[in-house]
């Protein structure tokens, strides 16, 4: 079990990485997603990506310590579980596909580690 949550780990890790890059380049697609259709103020962008760094870096550093990795990926599920509740907020139904994903990585790297632990 701890390879397949080493797999999520890592995968779910570059994935919020990425995010949190395109949010501090600010990326036009990302820009409209996150600041035009939900509404969300640019200056939350550094903040945001701040969270997605540091439940990276969480994931990863739980592998050694099992407690962090915890920590961070429910700060993960809680980070995408606002942004979905931000898209259904404004009636973006469409717009959920985006964090859900991560949000079902974030969720697999919690139990996997529970499982595993």
């Amino acid at each position: 079990m701890f390879l397949v949550y080493l797999a999520l780990a890592i995968s779910t890790s570059l994935l919020v990485v990425i995010a949190g890059v395109a949010k501090l380049q600010r990326v036009p697609k990302v820009v409209k997603v996150i600041n035009e259709v939900g509404g969300v103020p640019m200056k939350w962008f550094p903040w945001l990506a701040a969270c997605e760094f540091a439940g990276a870096l969480g994931l990863l550093l739980g592998l050694a310590w099992a407690p962090l990795e915890l920590s961070a990926a429910a700060g993960l599920v809680i980070c995408f579980l606002g942004a979905i509740i931000a898209h259904l907020r404004v009636g973006d139904v469409k717009g959920i596909s985006t964090p859900a994903f991560p949000l079902g990585l974030a969720i697999a790297c919690l139990v996997t580690r529970l499982l595993s632990a």
